[in-house]
């Protein structure tokens, strides 16, 4: 997806509507309820399996990796922005940052990402802390590969993480070159 020059006036909100963007788990498991779906894009900062996971997919003792929005000048991640009524916003952002700032390891922000249609909106995501001890900073892909084929966390292995990820982003026609990678190394990982 390419980025216009210039964003288009966002849609008019009906009394507080939110909209919140998802890069990872919440594309194909949001969790709540939601009004629209549209693909969407978010400037400087990149998908990718920057933090550790003691919780969801991994434990203290067998960290998993988790994905999560590092920033970047210049990037680009392409994902779902799903839009909230007003009526749901308070209940939706309370389960919002029960599930991702379990820890801390996240900071939730609202900044301007851009639908397909060209417009912009203001959306709630979660970035990563670089400063907090869950972030790996860069983590070659196959040390990446050998963590996420062998932990497992309160909310099943990490393999299962990935693979639904890579799977429903292909779906939408969203390309994500190096998790379509990971998939298929850990794939093979688990199959030997």
């Amino acid at each position: 997806m390419l980025y216009s020059k210039r964003c288009k006036k966002g849609q008019e909100m009906n009394n507080n509507d939110i909209w919140v963007f998802g890069y990872g788990s919440l594309v194909w498991q949001p969790g709540f309820v939601f009004t629209d779906k549209k693909i969407a894009s978010l400037r400087d900062y990149q998908r990718s399996f920057c933090m550790w996971s003691i919780h969801h997919r991994g434990t203290p003792e067998n960290m998993g990796l988790v994905l999560a929005l590092d920033y970047q000048k210049g990037a680009r991640c392409d994902g779902v922005a799903f839009r909230v009524s007003a009526q749901d916003a308070a209940q939706t952002l309370a389960y919002l940052r029960e599930r991702e700032l379990v820890s801390s390891a996240y900071i939730e922000v609202i900044r301007e990402v851009e639908l397909q249609s060209g417009e912009c909106v203001q959306a709630y995501f979660y970035v990563v802390d670089p400063d907090h001890e869950q972030y790996t900073g860069v983590l070659k892909l196959e040390h990446q590969a050998q963590v996420i084929a062998h932990a497992t966390g309160n909310r099943g292995p990490n393999s299962e993480y990935l693979i639904n990820v890579a799977q429903n982003l292909k779906a939408l026609d969203l390309e994500d070159p190096e998790l379509e990678w990971l998939s298929n190394r850990v794939q093979e990982i688990r199959a030997s």
